[in-house]
């Protein structure tokens, strides 16, 4: 039973570290922040949770402790990676558009956030 535990753990472990390096060169070739970002998050979320698992499986008895980090990064890097997309975009970096900016389809979703924003300052100022 051991040599199964240990043979799961080593094929994560390889896996995850595909995933990573992967996600890793993802970064150097996009084109854009979001597209960088994308790259990055997804990778290092299936290759950070393969690693952190296999050390579940190599170590029997941090399993439940390295299920709790695989579910917590299930949920965090996802989330991380919108607040910092969306931050980007509300700075001003645009993403990079084959078709032009007319293809931008969060542009008109931020701008009548940001007129709504307007109309309720002017309503408490009043």
């Amino acid at each position: 039973m051991n040599d199964i535990l240990t043979i799961i753990g080593m094929v994560l472990m390889l896996i995850g570290g595909i995933f990573l390096f992967l996600g890793g060169l993802g970064i150097f070739r996009m084109p854009d922040t979001y597209n960088r970002l994308q790259a990055g998050t997804k990778a290092t979320t299936l290759g950070g949770m393969s690693v952190i698992l296999s050390i579940g499986f190599l170590e029997p008895g941090w399993f439940v402790k390295t299920l709790v980090l695989v579910i917590f990064i299930a949920f965090s890097n996802p989330i991380s990676s919108h607040a910092l997309a969306r931050a980007n975009y509300k700075r001003g970096n645009k993403p990079f558009l084959k078709g032009g900016p007319e293809y931008d389809q969060y542009r008109e979703v931020y701008e009548k956030k940001e007129e709504n924003t307007e109309k309720v300052k002017e309503e408490e100022t009043a």
